[in-house]
């Protein structure tokens, strides 16, 4: 879970960014954000997959 802290860390501080008038930085920051959430989603399809055999 600690994967989807930073996107969400990232997508608040992306949107502050943006409220503030910092678009560039905003732009970075969501793109940081949208790579973890893909990395999140794929480590949580590996666990549910590996993670769902019984070895008995």
């Amino acid at each position: 879970m600690a994967f989807l802290r930073w996107v969400l860390l990232f997508l608040i501080l992306a949107l502050v960014a943006s409220l503030l008038g910092f678009h560039g930085m905003a732009s970075g920051l969501s793109e940081i954000a949208k790579a973890l959430l893909f990395i999140f989603v794929i480590l949580l399809v590996i666990s549910l997959f590996f993670g769902g055999r019984s070895t008995s």
